[in-house]
């Protein structure tokens, strides 16, 4: 696709992503471990840099094709955790190594629009990570409004107004 303002992916230094998301989190040499952990992925060589006082200003890993960026929140900073979504090969599997490391299920896999299994999970520094997984030939879930289930919208919703500390929405 030909674009004028982006930048060509053959043209990105280093080859990475045209997009790569920054989360700001305290601890972040944890949530480092938590991410490599859960989706067996590697820090990248040379990326860490430390202040003096041993904060990280910047770290990155590399999931597929794409940088995840992290450092740890100053004084005066506000946490900015994620919203980010992941293609695994197993949703179940990768709930069950994240449940084990601290994370919390906030959607047990259902099946999702365009063929696929959808689970959310939340961990302990607050990015929510939408964990979908190729489910080939299987139909897209009727929605709420033709009779079909809430399961996907109402464990967002509920888990993100927990998080705001306001009160859930009334479902019908």
């Amino acid at each position: 696709m030909n674009n004028d303002i982006l930048l060509p992916d053959r043209s990105v230094p280093a080859a990475g992503p045209v997009l790569s998301p920054f989360v700001i989190v305290d601890d972040a040499a944890g949530f480092i471990d938590f991410v490599s952990e859960v989706f067996r992925v590697a820090e990248t060589t040379g990326a860490r840099t430390s202040m003096p006082d041993g904060k990280l200003i910047h770290a990155q890993l590399r999931l597929g094709a794409v940088d995840l960026m992290v450092a740890d929140r100053l004084d005066g900073w506000p946490p900015r955790p994620g919203l980010l979504q992941v293609w695994v090969r197993d949703v179940a599997a990768v709930l069950r190594r994240a449940e084990a490391r601290g994370a919390t299920t906030v959607t047990e896999p259902v099946p999702f629009y365009g063929g696929s299994i959808l689970g959310r999970m939340l961990d302990r520094w607050q990015t929510m990570w939408w964990l979908r997984a190729p489910a080939p030939g299987r139909p897209d879930p009727a929605p709420v409004w033709e009779g079909g289930s809430d399961v996907v919208f109402r464990t967002l919703d509920t888990a993100l107004r927990r998080l705001a500390g306001t009160p859930k929405l009334p479902h019908p």
